[in-house]
């Protein structure tokens, strides 16, 4: 997940040539694709490590909790390691974090310890942290300065290509079709059920291997291509305090916001081969083209929306995206079949722009808080991790999936209720801008 951040940026090399910051922009580029990649496999993870541990969809929930808390805590260590050390220094630390992470999978596999799947998830989260706070102001130097949105736009498109084609490609790769009860697995003979659970466990390894070799090789060739120094703005001299900040009640609101929008796009996406699978009695592999699907309706939805909103005013268009998720959610939980698929690759679409309209929106006549503000709509993401916690639990009382649903049902009405009424800053005039 990317997100934008307020803070200016100024490189002290400028190129004076066309075209010399290529290659760097390539490598910046491709941290798009690969961290949309990793999130992107967790729908694909999770139906499968509740089969390879016979999990609850509670238990499952915290491959989803592992990644945002780990976002949630490295935040702002993230922001002091790159203002102290630089932001090439924070970019090839992400990648080794994120490399170690994917290599964890192997000995995660091989003991079969669900608790050191989650770990190395954490460690992933870890790297992808302070990799997504470096590549946004990276991009926007490596280059003409008139031409930053186009090519941060450009960069961005390559998380939803990702989020394409890591549904797709995990599901071809780990998911297998065989599934079990336990009660058919109790009847199995001992070493037969071994077998089975042990090579469910270890479909894990080749993608997550290949995929930590290669982060390896862009480590390398970050360490050995020269970018551009990135120097923060310090011309502000007015300071902020988060009580301070907290006094906007549109910020406050935001906050919130965004903490149920973000628990609302987790709960729909990680669980979103597991429902299918569910609620339209298809294969766990037909499922995952499906959740690919949903990952282009996604990216297409933000083309759409950035349009849409040269004649819409952004907090009406967020309403209406929020109005239409209510009512595909709805249809999500209590229809029956396919349709319900075609439910949520809606939602995917309606709920594209919400991250960063309500993130626009929030730090809106800020002033001196401005900064301060965006980082605490950065750090409400946390509600990645413990929305989907309700989700499972819903899901396991009821013994239906569908009825978990509710929640992200209810992080609906909430970025309705934010976009009607309570966005609007006190005493301003500021244009709002969604980037």
């Amino acid at each position: 997940m990317s997100h934008t951040s307020s803070t200016e940026f100024k490189t002290t090399d400028a190129p004076n040539r066309a075209g010399a910051y290529l290659f760097p922009l390539i490598l910046v580029t491709s941290l798009f694709f690969f961290w949309g990649f990793i999130h992107n496999l967790d729908p694909v993870l999770i139906p499968h490590l509740k089969k390879a541990f016979r999990l609850t969809d509670l238990e499952t929930a915290f491959v989803d909790f592992s990644v945002f808390i780990a976002y949630f805590i490295m935040a702002l260590p993230a922001g002091y390691f790159m203002r102290k050390f630089g932001y090439k220094s924070g970019i090839i630390l992400g990648l080794a974090l994120f490399a170690i992470g994917s290599f964890l999978f192997v000995p995660a596999a091989d003991t079969r310890q669900y608790l050191f799947f989650l770990g190395a998830l954490f460690v992933i989260a870890c790297g992808l942290a302070f990799l997504e706070t470096a590549a946004n102001p990276y991009v926007t130097v490596l280059g003409n300065p008139e031409t930053a949105t186009q090519r941060l736009n450009f960069s961005q498109s390559f998380n939803g290509l990702a989020a394409f084609l890591a549904p797709v490609i995990g599901g071809k790769i780990i998911l297998s079709d065989t599934n079990y009860t336990d009660e058919q697995l109790n009847k199995m003979l001992p070493a037969a059920k071994e077998a089975y659970l042990i090579a469910e466990a270890n479909s894990v390894k080749g993608p997550y291997l290949t995929l930590a070799i290669v982060i390896v090789v862009i480590a390398v060739l970050f360490i050995f291509t020269k970018l551009p120094d990135i120097k923060e703005n310090k011309e502000e001299t007015e300071t902020s305090t988060i009580a301070h900040a907290l006094k906007h009640k549109h910020l406050v609101w935001a906050i919130i916001a965004q903490f149920f929008y973000v628990g609302a796009q987790v709960c729909v996406l990680s669980f979103f081969i597991r429902f299918a699978s569910v609620s339209a009695g298809i294969t766990q592999t037909e499922a995952s083209w499906y959740a690919g699907g949903a990952g282009l309706a996604f990216m297409l939805g933000r083309f759409a929306g950035t349009f849409f909103m040269q004649f819409v005013a952004p907090n009406k268009l967020l309403m209406l995206y929020a109005l239409l998720s209510i009512v595909f959610t709805l249809v999500s939980i209590f229809a029956q079949g396919i349709i319900t698929v075609y439910a949520l690759i809606a939602i995917a679409f309606f709920m594209s722009i919400m991250f960063p309209t309500i993130f626009s929106m929030g730090i809106t006549g800020l002033g001196k808080d401005t900064k301060l503000g965006s980082s605490l709509i950065v750090m409400s993401i946390v509600g990645g991790a413990f929305l989907p916690l309700g989700l499972g639990y819903i899901s396991d009382i009821t013994g239906n999936i569908q009825y978990g649903y509710i929640v992200p049902l209810i992080c609906f009405v909430v970025v309705f209720i934010f976009g009607w009424k309570k966005w609007k800053p006190v005493q301003t005039e500021q244009p709002i801008t969604v980037q």
